[in-house]
């Protein structure tokens, strides 16, 4: 049976980025990537925690969808998280997603609660950010633990067949492709949260881009958006 070495240290390594970039900071806090119709491998809870800053490819397990182990010794001193249903609720009927990230980023609870959106107020320095943010980020108005199947249903319908969703007075939810899309998006959110917050503070009204200037705005491609954005990420944990 495959081990899944290098997609267990890739969800390792999403959490340690998420960790390093303040989206979850503490203990709590998940990323899964489905690797098949019935399993995902996601981030557990382990007989050392320590929080995500520490993962380690022993820290994400193989799981069934309905969060039993999928194989000999997976779960034997791990438990999986509380919140499973938020990220099985999404597989189950967004089928061309695989990776989903669970975080808490104070920026992105704090601008909600204040009532202000994640809009496209910056253009060219984050491209894929403001090209999010121009299609709208929903906003799932219950702050509870998403833990049931009827919960996460919620969640993602509130969702929809958008990439990110806020959860107010509790986090975000990330949903992609594959895991550094889903932390990447997570990294825009945050930081057009963060940009949001300080024109807001400075007095300022936080303002959406012109449209033509969102039409010009390139798309350079998944090498940069992606790939080198996401060694960038890597790097920066070895800093």
């Amino acid at each position: 049976m495959k081990d899944f070495a290098a997609e267990r240290e890739l969800v390792a390594a999403a959490c340690r980025v998420l960790a390093a970039r303040g989206l979850a900071p503490g203990f709590l806090g998940h990323v899964s990537l489905r690797v098949d119709p019935w399993r995902l491998l996601i981030r557990c809870r382990g007989p050392h925690e320590r929080g995500l800053a520490w993962t380690t490819a022993a820290d994400v397990r193989l799981v069934h969808l309905d969060g039993s182990t999928a194989a000999r010794g997976e779960l034997d001193g791990w438990s999986v998280p509380h919140e499973l249903p938020l990220h099985t609720g999404i597989l189950r009927v967004r089928p061309e997603v695989s990776a989903v990230v669970h975080a808490h980023p104070e920026d992105v609870v704090a601008a909600d609660l204040a009532g202000l959106a994640i809009r496209p107020i910056v253009g060219a320095l984050d491209i894929p950010g403001a090209r999010l943010a121009a299609g709208g980020v929903p906003v799932y108005p219950r702050s509870v633990l998403i833990r049931t199947p009827a919960l996460a249903a919620e969640m993602a319908a509130v969702l929809g067949d958008r990439p990110v969703v806020l959860l107010r007075g509790h986090g975000l939810t990330s949903a992609a492709r594959s895991v550094p899309e889903a932390v990447l998006q997570a990294l825009s959110v945050d930081r057009l949260a963060r940009l949001t917050l300080a024109v807001a503070s400075a007095g300022g009204v936080p303002r959406d881009l012109p449209a033509e200037d969102l039409a010009e705005l390139p798309d350079l491609g998944a090498g940069l958006n992606t790939e080198i954005a996401w060694r960038h990420e890597l790097a920066r944990l070895d800093d």
